[in-house]
């Protein structure tokens, strides 16, 4: 095989065989993976990437906003508008596997403001959520919540586009955001899920003022789309000369297709949307169809020139793509806006243009078009002078191309390679302060990549002829470097780069300088400092010469000519320059043979001109014959000149198939395979006709238009018809592929692509019999290139496979006594590892079953011992044999169950007649699995023949025991019922004497430091509160209000504002909603709580409101039962004391409750994960409450485990222990196992492991055995009906000290499920409640329990948390430093004083409403919902001991003796001996509020104003506002009826008037 480059001269015959795959991987030398590539991974696909200059990496992925240093390190993440949740938590809908740009549910991602003078930089992101909503938010600190933020920004629909780009204009110098965005797309999946305005439906370009609290756009803020055109997708946004840039092409949604050209929409960079026309963009070069899709944007704004990827369309499954379908085209941005006119073609402009007008398609440069078969991004930058792009590939390829000086591409270097080969995102970010990385996005991962592969090039000269302007030769490490790794490479002379050019390379030369000597130097640009030189001879080491350089000149040494060095034959020279050094070795010893002068003189030998030959340097010699360098070689005619290639010139144009040469017909076929690897390949076969006709025949491939082409020779014209060609090896690229006979036209053949090499990923079943025949399964990709697969150790068993681009199936082999075979894949005469085939003994089995419900269908059950082999339909045959002439049926595969002792295998025979005859007379069954062949006989069952004569016989013999039998029985069922009772009262006895030493030696290990307590800041405390039920409000007020604009409040909601601050219409307002029928209670409670946002700086006003509205409802229910009174949230008020008593103690909480708290929640946890619990009804033996109480508990003991993790770069810390020891119950399941494992992990290190409890498995380790734990595997006992129980602990026999290793899936095959009623844990269903599943050794010994027997274990929870407990609660009724919080005193005086004004002398009365007001109104709401002031999730479990908590905590509070009987709820038992003492301590702190002195007026209006100040800029109070009058305005006529009736209201009436007039007003505005 002969391979040339058609602009190259012909290198050296290709071996017929490919490199050997290490040999390869060194000689492509091509994308490094080193450690120096940090990767960092997000849970989702990255839908948006930016880089600050001085703050890090952001990444935008789902709803999520991670922030990274320059390293990729993780710094903190945040969801979006800081709801609450974790940042891996899934979104509802996932983005296409390769989706358009800019089609993600993050739309922006904007750093700005960056150095400006005083200002800090700022971070806009946009998102799909809400609309289309942005968020400003501070770039130093994402902690902090949005400083500004609007709906309607950007596009809605995940599959829409946005572009933008941040800029400062105007008179006052403001920052605006130019967006182009797909506001409305006609897909109907979509259309639910945001509306926008009708104003925005026409809009295609917009712009927003982001100093604004909103995001505002003005009316000449706005360009829209032409009436009646289609949808456009914008692909970037960026600023130049004086205009914004949005490159789009016009694509419909619907069909998937692109509609026009590419183009380019200019507007002005001003305050007002300018528009400055649009221009057409043509890469449609070398495609038939154009390319209509544009897919990446780069501005080499130093160049003033602008890159695209543009593609043509692909199909859906790729199966249009060719060599040429995407391109990479620049243009000249001064063309481009020369060129844009104003005509109303995608957008409404005013017309300057003729209706036959059609835009103008500017042309790119053509000398830069780089032709490739899946570009999908591009980077421009300029480096030393040298345009450099950097281009994406959808296999994972990141590609770098150096223009050079007319700007013309060069063939593209491979400088990285995704191993998963996920296609490149289509935005490449560079370093902002190093240029020598760049960030490399790509599905779920970014990577920080090296711009160039330096050290590849090993001398100076290929590195400078290499034209890498990022790459330079560095004399002091003697090696090809970026300039900042290079030492002192401050010293410019240090550091060459390619401007020099490889002659300025270092480079020894050895020419005779006189008759009498030879002379040693050095030329080329590099430091004159102290040098020495050294000339040796090579062979003894004799020191021929040596030198020291003179002031700045460069060392030369001097060989004297003498008689005897003419023997020395090779010299050594060196050249030291301190702390490096450079060396050569000549040889002279073909002196004499070499030809012409050039090559002579390049070795060191000497050229006599007179003599016309080559000779020995130190040979005496006229010096003026002497020739000194190669420029001196005396005549051309003695150059060396390569010989021209074969069968040279371009490739022709390829129109046809056919190839006319000299009459004779050549007709090309096809190609096959037309997938190869990297490797090349062998035997790729052409068929097509009259093939020996022609004595000449070459095959060209030509891939990336700016490459060279491969011409090779064909190996082997096997007939007329076909013939065989050796591809050499190449990168992954799509080429076209071409015949040449006899020089004529190049016949196309189509596409051949060159893929990664094969990847394995899993093998299923890993296990399989001895006897070998079943069908495995191998998945990963790229199988579809390999040659051969081969299972064993000498490589030399092929099996038969039949492979697709995914996986390869096959069957198994026999095993030929090894118990692991090796699975290796064969390409070429390379062998990829792919796992190994474990060989177990062949099933056994034990009998059948055959019988019959119908007549016209068999049923056979085929029993068989428990194995670990997956069988499956293909891999089982099954006959049945029946009748006296062996008469056979098939039986097709219906299932297989599998319980504690045997498996049984189902099948039937259908469509039969005489089923039950056939049942009778059935003889064997014939099971063939895979190349396994056993007959199985039937179960044994007594002959009919044998049955009628031994009857009578065995009847009789029956009579005549039974008698005796009977007798012996009824002895014996006496002595064993006595037996059965003694067992029973020992368990009885045993469980009691338990309970009891529980009770009495049980300690638990309560935590004293616990860390920092989670505490939820007040805004989330306070809503949560507010809208325990209506979480959807929570976002909406939780937006960060610092730095607001005081004037940004509109009019409409300042006049509201004031309305409501009127004391007299508030009031009167809220009893006339309270009287409305259908104002419910939900209505009244969100009422209360948007007043209380909406007056949360206006503490002293709110709580004036609270007096008056309590004082009315004192007045209605003293005509009744006065004790009612804020028993129930049935008013307004009530829920606003709620509210004002959350607002008011929310620091008492914080300060001197919430720890106590923590510690309980913390240690009742603590206390029931010490039993077992099931995890299928979350039942615990150890528990407060009776209904929660796993009763039906088996016997369990502890595991001590010893759990070693794996390193992954989620936790790669030096001080993290990764071996710890973990205690765990045998009935844990491996779930639970897995969450008491990562809870030491936290525990021992302080800091969680870095994955999620479904991202790792667990896997025991035994010797040199691994096998993987998991709560469902073959192994798991399927129950009689069918219910599977979970595996466990003591499922897998694991013992203590036994090694557990904890490890990250490679992919989520076992992921965990949801369990339903189809699984159980500790509680078995009903019809196994009386069998005892765990083994044969305690068959018969089932164990009597009773729900009862376990109500110590309620005792010994209470017994574990009291002391804590008993801490919370006087916490709660204790007065610090003998002062009562200022809410309490205020309220509770204020309850005393309304008792005393209305003469209520029943002291019960009074302290019945400070109960109602306080313990019952707030504290318990606190108690039995710690989530409102941590940042925990609270289990039911939890729920239903907290509730009994919370009753013991009201029982306090009561006033009325508990008359308790033995049958009371356990519930109300359990506390009862201590209820006494709490009520006479709830008692006191009454008491001692009431003797407190009485607060001053002054005194809490400053408390009040304190509280205001610190709740400032906390919420929204605008929401809050437009809330309360969507209220106002649905009983409108109410209310103003109310109002004309009631006396001095009546300029309340006309500013309510004039607030609705407003509000009617603002909704005819755009953003309304």
């Amino acid at each position: 095989m002969e391979v040339s480059r058609r602009k190259a001269p012909p290198r050296p015959q290709r071996p017929a065989a490919p490199l050997p795959l290490l040999a390869y991987l060194l000689a492509l030398a091509a994308p490094g993976r080193g450690a120096d590539e940090p990767v960092w991974r997000s849970e989702q696909a990255i839908g948006a990437i930016a880089v600050s200059l001085n703050d890090g990496v952001f990444v935008a992925s789902g709803s999520c906003l991670d922030q990274l240093d320059y390293s990729l390190e993780h710094r903190l993440s945040r969801l979006y508008r800081d709801q609450a949740g974790n940042c891996t938590e899934p979104v509802s809908l996932t983005p296409h596997a390769r989706p358009r740009p800019g089609s993600s549910f993050s739309k922006l991602l904007l750093p700005y403001r960056e150095g400006a003078a005083d200002l800090g930089g700022l971070l806009l992101t946009g998102w799909t959520f809400d609309r289309g909503a942005c968020e400003v938010r501070p770039l130093g600190n994402l902690s902090r919540g949005s400083l500004r933020n609007g709906t309607e920004v950007v596009s809605c629909h995940p599959q829409g586009s946005t572009a933008g780009v941040v800029y400062r204009a105007g008179d006052k110098n403001s920052w605006y955001l130019a967006v182009a965005a797909t506001y409305v797309l006609p897909e109907t999946e979509t259309a639910s899920r945001c509306n926008p305005a009708a104003s925005d439906r026409e809009t295609a370009i917009a712009l927003k003022d982001t100093e604004g609290r909103s995001l505002a756009t003005k009316e000449t803020g706005r360009l829209k789309l032409r009436e009646g055109g289609g949808s456009l997708h914008f692909v970037d946004a960026f600023l130049w000369n004086g205009s914004v840039y949005f490159p789009y092409y016009p694509y419909n949604y619907t069909s998937g297709r692109a509609t026009g050209w590419p183009s380019m929409a200019r507007i002005a960079k001003s305050s007002e949307v300018l528009f400055q026309g649009q221009a057409a963009l043509d890469c449609g070069h070398g495609h038939p169809d154009g390319r209509r899709l544009l897919l990446s944007s780069s501005l080499v704004e130093a160049l003033g020139v602008w890159a695209g990827v543009f593609s043509a369309a692909t199909g859906e499954d790729q199966e249009k793509r060719s060599p040429a379908t995407t391109a990479l085209c620049l243009f000249r941005m001064s063309e481009i806006q020369a060129r844009t006119k104003t005509c109303r073609w995608d957008f409404e402009a005013e017309n300057h243009c003729k209706d036959e007008d059609q835009p103008e398609r500017v042309q790119p440069i053509a000398s830069s078009t780089l032709i490739h078969s899946d570009l999908t991004s591009v980077h421009g930058t300029v480096v030393m002078n040298r345009t450099v792009l950097f281009l994406g590939t959808g296999d994972g390829q990141l590609l770098k191309v150096i223009l050079g000086e007319n700007l013309t591409s060069n063939c593209p270097e491979v400088i990285y390679e995704i191993k998963e080969e996920t296609p490149v995102f289509y935005k490449l970010v560079p370093h902002p302060k190093k240029n020598i990385y760049i960030y490399l996005t790509a599905g779920k991962e970014v990577r920080r990549i090296r711009v160039a592969n330096c050290s590849k090039h090993k001398s100076c000269s290929e590195c400078l002829a290499a034209t890498d302007p990022h790459c330079g030769w560095c004399h002091s490490q003697q090696r090809c470097t970026f300039n900042e790794d290079c030492v002192h490479s401050n010293n410019s002379e240090n550091w060459l780069d390619i401007s020099f050019g490889a002659k300025k390379c270092p480079q020894i030369h050895l020419f005779r300088s006189s008759k009498d000597k030879t002379t040693v130097t050095m030329v080329g640009s590099f430091s004159a400092r102290h040098s020495t030189c050294v000339v040796k001879n090579g062979d003894t080491g004799q020191v021929l010469c040596k030198g020291e350089n003179v002031s700045s000149e460069t060392c030369t040494c001097s060989i004297p000519t003498r008689a005897t060095y003419n023997d020395v034959l090779v010299v050594n020279v060196m050249f030291s320059f301190g702390s490096w050094s450079v060396s050569k070795r000549f040889n002279f010893t073909n002196c004499s043979s070499l030809r012409p002068c050039p090559v002579c003189i390049g070795t060191g030998c000497a050229w006599c001109k007179s003599e016309r030959k080559c000779i020995h340097p130190f040979t005496a010699c006229d010096p003026s014959d002497y020739k000194r360098n190669q420029d001196l070689c005396p005549v051309a005619s003695e150059k060396w000149v390569p010989p021209k290639t074969a069968g040279g010139g371009r490739l022709k144009e390829k129109t046809s198939n056919r190839t006319t040469q000299d009459s004779q017909v050549f007709y090309i076929n096809s190609i096959e395979p037309q997938k190869i690897s990297t490797l090349g390949k062998s035997n790729v076969i052409v068929t097509g006709a009259n093939f020996t006709q022609a004595s000449n025949i070459t095959m060209i491939l030509k891939g990336t238009s700016t490459c060279d082409e491969d011409v090779i020779r064909v190996s082997h014209v096997l007939n007329d018809t076909h013939m065989k060609f050796s591809l050499p090896s190449s990168r992954k690229e799509m080429k076209d592929v071409c015949i040449q006979f006899d020089g004529g036209k190049c016949s196309s053949v189509g596409h051949l692509s060159y893929i990664a090499l094969p990847h394995c990923s899993l093998i299923y079943p890993a296990t399989t019999w001895i006897s070998g025949g079943q069908n495995i399964t191998i998945m990963g990709r790229n199988f579809d290139v390999i040659d051969k697969l081969i299972i064993s150790h000498d490589l030399k068993e092929n099996v038969s496979e039949y492979c697709m681009a995914n996986y390869c199936r096959f069957l198994a082999p026999p095993s030929k006594g090894r118990t692991n075979a090796t699975v290796k894949l064969r390409v070429q005469e390379t062998y990829l590892d792919c796992g190994s085939l474990q060989y177990l003994d062949d099933p056994r089995f034990t009998g059948y079953r055959a019988e019959s419900e119908v007549d016209t269908e068999l049923e056979v059950k085929i029993q068989k011992e428990n194995d670990n082999f997956n069988i499956t339909k293909e891999d089982i045959k099954i006959t049945l044999f029946y009748g006296e002439k062996k008469q056979f049926k098939n039986c097709s595969f219906e299932n297989i169950t599998r319980n504690q002792d045997l498996t049984t295998i189902f099948c039937k025979i259908k469509d039969i007649t005489a089923a039950n005859s056939i049942a009778a007379s059935s003889k064997k069954v014939r099971v063939r699995l895979g190349n396994l062949k056993l007959d199985v006989e039937q179960e044994s069952v007594l002959s009919t023949w044998y049955l009628l004569i031994g009857l009578p016989v065995l009847l009789v013999i029956v009579i005549f025991v039974a008698v005796g039998v009977t007798r012996h029985k009824s002895k014996e069922l006496s002595r064993k019922q006595s037996q059965q009772l003694e067992l029973l009262e020992s368990e009885l006895r045993k469980e009691i004497r338990d309970g009891f030493a529980e009770l009495q030696m049980d300690k638990l290990d309560v935590v004293d430091s616990f860390g920092t307590v989670p505490f939820l800041d007040y805004k989330h405390f306070a809503l949560r509160t507010f809208f325990p039920e209506s979480g959807g409000f929570t976002h909406i007020f939780t937006e960060d209000m610092h730095n607001r604009d005081a004037n940004d409040k509109n009019e409409s909601l300042t006049a509201l504002d004031a309305l409501i601050c009127n004391k007299s219409f508030l009031v009167t307002v809220i009893h006339t909603l309270e009287k409305q029928k259908n104002f419910s209670v939900k209505d009244r409670c969100l009422f209360a709580s948007f007043l209380t946002i909406a007056l949360q700086t206006k503490l002293v006003y709110l709580t004036s409101i609270l007096e008056v509205l309590t004082r009315d409802l004192m007045e209605q229910c003293s005509n009744m039962q006065p004790k009612l009174m804020l028993r129930r949230t049935e008013s307004v008020v009530e829920k606003l004391l709620t509210n004002w008593m959350s607002v008011c103690l929310s620091g008492f909480l914080r300060e001197t409750v919430g720890e106590p708290f923590y510690l309980l929640v913390t240690t009742l946890n603590q206390k029931i994960n010490k039993g077992p619990v099931d995890v299928i009804t979350c039942k615990a033996l150890y528990t407060l409450n009776e209904d929660w109480l796993l009763w039906q508990v088996p016997e369990f003991s502890t595991v001590a485990l010893t759990v070693t993790f794996e390193k992954i770069p989620e936790n790669e810390s030096a001080d993290v222990c990764r071996n710890i020891s973990v205690n765990v119950l045998d009935c844990d399941t491996i779930g639970q196992a897995k969450e008491k494992i990562f809870q030491a992990f936290l525990s021992k290190n302080g800091s969680p492991y870095g994955l999620q409890l479904n991202e790792i498995g667990l896997e025991l380790q035994v010797g040199t055995r691994h096998k993987e734990l998991l709560d469902i595997d073959s192994s798991s006992v399927i129950l009689e009906d069918g219910i599977t129980k979970l595996n466990t602990i003591g499922h897998y026999e694991i013992s203590n000290g036994s090694t557990i290793k904890v490890f990250k899936k490679i992919a989520n095959f076992t992921s965990d499920v949801e369990y339903s009623e189809d699984h159980c844990h500790l509680i078995l269903p009903d019809s196994e409640a009386f069998q005892d599943v765990q083994g044969k050794r305690h068959r018969g010994k089932h164990k009597f329990k009773v729900k009862e027997m376990y109500l110590t274990k309620l005792l010994s929870t209470k017994v574990a948390i009291h002391s804590v407990l008993e801490k919370l609660f006087r916490s709660i009724w204790s007065l610090p430093n003998s002062r009562a919080p200022f809410a309490i005193k205020y309220f509770f005086d204020f309850l005393d004083a309304q008792a005393e004004s209305k003469k209520i002398t029943d002291p019960d009365v009074v302290h019945i409403w400070k109960t109602n007001s306080l313990p019952l109104r707030f504290w318990v709401n606190i108690l039995k919902n710690p989530q409102f002031v941590f940042d925990i999730k609270k289990t039911p479990h939890i729920d239903g001991c907290l509730s009994v908590i919370a009753q013991a905590f009201m029982d306090a509070f009561s006033l009325t003796e508990q008359q308790l009987g033995k049958e009371a709820p356990t519930n109300k038992l359990l506390y009862a001996k201590d209820i006494p003492t709490y009520k006479e301590e709830v008692k006191s702190y009454y008491k001692a509020i009431r003797d407190l002195p009485p607060l001053s007026s002054s005194e809490m209006e400053e408390f009040l104003t304190q509280e205001s100040k610190k709740h400032e800029n906390e919420f929204n109070e605008e929401v809050a506002l437009t809330e309360i009058y969507k209220y106002i305005v649905k009983y409108f006529d109410e209310i103003l009826n109310k109002l004309e009736r009631e006396r001095g209201l009546e300029e309340a009436q006309k500013q309510l008037l004039h607030v609705k007039v407003l509000f009617d007003e603002k909704k005819k505005c755009k953003w309304m």
